[in-house]
This record gives C-alpha cells, sequence and structure tokens, in this order.
C-alpha cells in the first residue's frame, strides 16, 4: 500500500516514470528533507508523547544538562579558549540547545561566557521553531544553513540514522519503482562504486574538513561492521509501519547506523578516534567524573526517573552509542599518562573499551592485528 502527501507522491512517480526505478536514497531523501513537503523540512516531525517517537529531550532537561558538563570539559582541554563553538545538527526545535545553556550558565559562568552555539539549520520552518525556543539566549545562538570553520565540539543526536542510504544485499540492490500507481522495491545489480551509507561518509568528510580544533560527538543507534545488518524503518506515532511506501512525508523513516565505516573515513580526513561507548557507560563516565557532587544531592523525583531512562539497559541506556573524534588536541592537555586509549579520554569515555577493537579495524597508521 501507497499512502502519503500527495503532492510528494507526483513527484516521486512522475521521476520515476521520466527515469525508470530510483534508488532508495533518492526516495528516502524526498520522503524526509523535500523542501516543501518533507517530513522533517515541513516541519510535521513531532516527538515526545503525541509524536513519532520518544528521544533524549523527551525526558526533561537532564540529557543537555549532562552534555553540558561533558562541553565544559572540551573546553577546558582545548586551553578554555574565547569564541568556543558548540555546533548541533539536527536541533529540531532546539530543546537541547535550551537546556545546554541554561545548565552552561548556572553551572559554568566562564564556560557560558566563552561559548557560542550554532545551529545548522537549512529549513526555514525549523528555524523559527528553534528562535521562539531559544528567545532567552539569543545572544548567543547563531544559524547557518550549512556546516563553517570551527573550533570547539560538533554535536549530533539521531542524525545519522535519518540520512539517506542504498539497501544492498546479496550482491542486488533494492530500487522503487512503480506497479500501477503503487510504489514497489525492484531488485537491480548493486553499484560498488557508491557506498551505502554515501551520505554519512560525505558528511563526516564535510565536518572534519571544518573543524579546526577539537571533538565530535555522535549519539545515535546501530553497531559495529561486524555486527551490522542493513535495515530501515518507518514510524509513526509511536507505530513501526509494515512499509516505508506507508505516510510518504508524515512518517520518519530510519536506518540503523553502521559505526565502523564512520569512525574509518573519520581517520582517512585526519581526525582520531578518541571513543566509544554505549549510552549507559558514556553518561556514568560523566556523572563519575563531572557531576559526582551534584548527583548526589539530587532528590528530584523527576530528575531520577529521567536519568533512570537515559541508563536503564531497556530503555535507552544500549539501544544508543556514542561515538567520540577529536582534531587537533595538543599532548600537554591529552596528559602524560602512556596508555594511547586513556589519554586524554574524555569523561564520558572513562569506561569504553579501546574504541578501535570494538569497531573492528586498526588504529590509523598501524597494520592489521
Amino acid at each position: 500500500m501507497t499512502t502519503g502527501n500527495s503532492a510528494l507522491l507526483e513527484i516521486i512517480r512522475a521521476e520515476i516514470q521520466n527515469r525508470g526505478p530510483v534508488s532508495f536514497a533518492w526516495f528516502m531523501q524526498q520522503a524526509l528533507y523535500h523542501p516543501e513537503h518533507g517530513y522533517y523540512s515541513s516541519g510535521r516531525c513531532a516527538i515526545g508523547r503525541r509524536g513519532e517517537y520518544f528521544t533524549h529531550v523527551s525526558v526533561g532537561p537532564l540529557f543537555g544538562q549532562l552534555l553540558a558538563a561533558q562541553f565544559a570539559e572540551i573546553w577546558e582541554r582545548l586551553g578554555q579558549i574565547d569564541n568556543f563553538v558548540i555546533v548541533e545538527q539536527g536541533a529540531h526545535h532546539g530543546d537541547f540547545a535550551r537546556d545546554v545553556l541554561e545548565s552552561a550558565s548556572k553551572r559554568s559562568p566562564n564556560f557560558f561566557a566563552a561559548l557560542r552555539y550554532r545551529i545548522v539549520e537549512p529549513f526555514p520552518v525549523l528555524q523559527d521553531r528553534q528562535l521562539q525556543t531559544l528567545q532567552l539566549f539569543c545572544d548567543k545562538v547563531e544559524w547557518r544553513d550549512s556546516i563553517e570553520p570551527f573550533v570547539g565540539v560538533h554535536f549530533s543526536n539521531e542524525l545519522l540514522d535519518a540520512m539517506p542510504v542504498r539497501l544492498i544485499g546479496h550482491g542486488g540492490e533494492k530500487f522503487v519503482g512503480l506497479d500501477g500507481d503503487k510504489l514497489v522495491f525492484v531488485e537491480r545489480p548493486a553499484r560498488d562504486d557508491i557506498a551505502f551509507n554515501q551520505a554519512v561518509l560525505d558528511w563526516i568528510e564535510n565536518v572534519a574538513a571544518n573543524l579546526q580544533r577539537g571533538y565530535i560527538i555522535a549519539v545515535d543507534y546501530g553497531y559495529p561492521r561486524d555486527e551490522f545488518r542493513p535495515s530501515v524503518q518507518g514510524r509513526a506515532q509511536h507505530r513501526h509501519l509494515d512499509s516505508p511506501f506507508e505516510q510518504i512525508g508524515y512518517a520518519d523513516i530510519t536506518a540503523h547506523v553502521e559505526w565502523t565505516s564512520i569512525a574509518e573515513r573519520a581517520e582517512a580526513c585526519g581526525l582520531d578516534v578518541k571513543g566509544f561507548a554505549d549510552q549507559h557507560n558514556f553518561i556514568t563516565g560523566i556523572l563519575s567524573e563531572l557531576l559526582r557532587d551534584e548527583l548526589s544531592k539530587e532528590t528530584d523525583v523527576k530528575t531520577k526517573r529521567a536519568l533512570q531512562t537515559l541508563l536503564h539497559p531497556e530503555m535507552l541506556g544500549r539501544s544508543f552509542q556514542v561515538l567520540g573524534l577529536q582534531k587537533g588536541a595538543s599532548a600537554a592537555a591529552a596528559g602524560s599518562t602512556t596508555d594511547p586509549h586513556s589519554a586524554g579520554a574524555l569523561a564520558g569515555f572513562k569506561f569504553a573499551r579501546e574504541p578501535h577493537r570494538v569497531l573492528g579495524f586498526s588504529r590509523k597508521g598501524l597494520a592489521q592485528l
């Protein structure tokens, strides 16, 4: 069954009629990001109890407070510089940015004074909503259509899973074709000159080229290469759809992230893989190193419930992972330890295993053992 936004369906059908079957990546791009009718670009995307799905900001401000502490540590690692920039992509309505800025202003006033918050948002409807959310911090926040050079940290949460993917398996690729007016999968030979997650690889190249010094922290759900099985899913109102061809333009379409290829491409672009952990261990590290005293004094029931949601293995604690990448950190900032894994490890990766071993590839410049 093919359902969805009628104008968007006509655009997709016309493209297939003119050119033949299209890649699923092209279809996913239109469904999510068509300038007028896409699920995200039109502003239809909704999160929380009445939306399509829950995410970290749905449980309250705690996630932003935790990351604000991690960002402050990064600022210290970079020498407490002026004009420290937090770049966020996939900011939705700006709730995470507001939570980070509120927490930094209260807990780390020197850090707050030095930072700028830059939201990369190409869609005007989302810029307007973010502006409303962030009115109290209008002197701290700036908007850009694309990534520009910066020193600081690039942060994303559930950005990568919504980037278009090709559907490849067993030597073939699923394209999107037509059976009458109905969208259907059509099998074609797979091309080997374009990666299945080319959009994500292009993205990490772009961020790496614009990061002058600092870190990249990406939060999402997926697997290392050895555990990865490609799949996509559609979601609407907390319900998994039977097909990505249902409610096109009105529903979310996501794919699990294959972390290993991202880390490999990052190192090829001059970044260092500094950490990879599930969210439970990442947050536990931040609490242990940066917020231990505050947590011991915390009695608010809502905060405790939010922490349980973020940490619990059956909620968000194990399903999400965090990848940390670094560029241009000085030896002094990295510490004096001789252990290449623990040297300069951010608090969030305190309890993480050696990332190259977990991700299944050798460290840059070293032969595979």
